[in-house]
């Protein structure tokens, strides 16, 4: 994995000499459509009972294409998005203004938190590829906001072109964000940074990749992705919550990480701005799990780090086997929408009093700790939509371990009442 220099979506001096080139727009080449605020609020209710938004909501044409996904945080506590090059259709069957448009939108919900952006590049051709002119309209719209908490951006499987693009663009980039950019060789090399299983990779991405493996000399081929082991004696991470509950000498309902990292937060972290947004120490995280993992008593008050403890706490939730509100609550939870308003705390209470004994108790101790921290929002900022848009995902996906971003919203949404109804729920 290298690192090397990109356009920086952000506010400098090089944006006139960008805005002097004498590019082809996107105005020029189909003519600029102007969008209504209704039309570019992907935050509209998602189609829950299909994989793509309803037909007619203003997005349809461009979500029904998967180019743009949301798949959960990666190794380090930050939200990852994707975007397939793959999955753009020729040139003539996409607004590419409205990409655009929805790009930002997606980004909208999570540029106040730490992120991460994947860009699988392979797929991308001169029938598909966005013109030199879209580059500069992008350049344009996403301003010092999007790029302010980007942590990293990956791009899988470059060609000449992109790179001979990003020597092109290299007088415009910013150094610090230059820094962030790193090119992958390989699938392999990003279990380093996210779990492979948990992307919505495309299959002809995985295709290549098995092809670029097989062109290799034998002693040049790059290492396989991990094999799953079975859990260790004492393993935390990654074990389900009906064995955890078994291992536990007092027969304790809610697990020992969620206790000890909330513990911490209960006394530490309700006053800290950003709290659960921020991303921590690649290494501390590691070594607290392997800590947890080898049956190690760990105290987050000797480690006096409270965005590693809120990652432990999230990282937990996330390599759950199966998530905390089950696999089987699934199709209630993504439909929910249909529930009239005034029903609903009732029925979200009908669904988690049918969750497992150990679910119910560790997810009723969560959220009245997230109440905690809302009731400080005017402090920490987190409030319970912003929980929501941090939990929702952490605490409910799909069977494939993927999340799609038509899921996403109403996974959120479901948190968020959830949240703002506990007291009704959880008595």
């Amino acid at each position: 994995m290298s690192s090397d220099l990109l356009v920086d979506f952000g506010d400098d001096p090089a944006t006139a000499q960008l805005g002097q080139l004498k590019l082809a727009t996107i105005e020029d080449q189909q003519g600029q459509s102007t969008l209504s605020k209704s039309e570019t609020d992907i935050s509209q209710p998602f189609g829950a009972g299909s994989p793509h938004l309803p037909w007619d909501h203003p997005f349809y044409d461009i979500a029904r294409h998967q180019i743009i996904e949301v798949a959960g945080d990666d190794n380090f506590g930050r939200k990852v998005i994707v975007f397939n090059a793959c999955r753009m259709p020729p040139q003539h069957q996409l607004d590419h203004h409205k990409l655009l448009m929805y790009l930002k939108g997606t980004l909208d919900q999570y540029v106040e938190s730490d992120y991460t952006l994947i860009y699988f590049h392979h797929g991308l051709t001169s029938e598909n590829k966005p013109s030199l002119g879209w580059l500069r309209d992008a350049y344009r719209e996403f301003d010092r906001k999007y790029k302010k908490n980007i942590k990293a951006l990956y791009i899988v499987h470059p060609t000449m072109f992109i790179k001979t693009l990003l020597i092109l663009f290299k007088p415009l980039i910013s150094f610090k964000f230059g820094r962030k950019i790193n090119y992958v060789s390989y699938l392999s090399e990003l279990e380093d940074v996210v779990k492979c299983d948990q992307l919505l990779i495309p299959a002809r991405v995985k295709q290549y990749d098995d092809k670029l493996r097989a062109s290799l000399k034998p002693v040049t081929q790059p290492p396989a992705s991990p094999p799953h082991s079975p859990p260790l004696p004492d393993q935390v991470f990654g074990v389900s919550l009906a064995l955890l509950r078994e291992r536990s000498s007092e027969d304790d309902l809610v697990p020992v990480v969620m206790r000890d990292t909330i513990s911490f937060l209960s006394e530490q972290g309700l006053e800290i701005e950003g709290i659960f947004r921020r991303s921590a120490n690649v290494t501390l995280v590691k070594e607290v799990q392997l800590r947890y993992n080898s049956g190690a008593t760990v105290d987050f008050r000797e480690i006096e780090d409270v965005h590693l403890a809120a990652v432990i706490l999230k990282t937990f939730l996330r390599e759950l086997p199966e998530p905390l509100l089950t696999f089987q609550l699934y199709n209630d939870i993504v439909n929910f929408a249909s529930v009239p308003s005034d029903s609903q705390a009732t029925a979200i209470r009908t669904l988690v009093e049918s969750l497992p004994e150990e679910n119910y108790a560790s997810l009723r101790y969560l959220v009245t700790f997230l109440a905690q921290v809302s009731a400080n929002s005017e402090v920490n900022k987190m409030t319970n939509s912003n929980l929501a848009v941090v939990f929702g995902p952490n605490l409910l996906w799909g069977r494939d371990n993927a999340m799609s971003l038509s899921a996403i919203g109403p996974i959120n949404s479901f948190t968020k009442t959830m949240l703002d109804e506990q007291h009704l729920i959880f008595t």
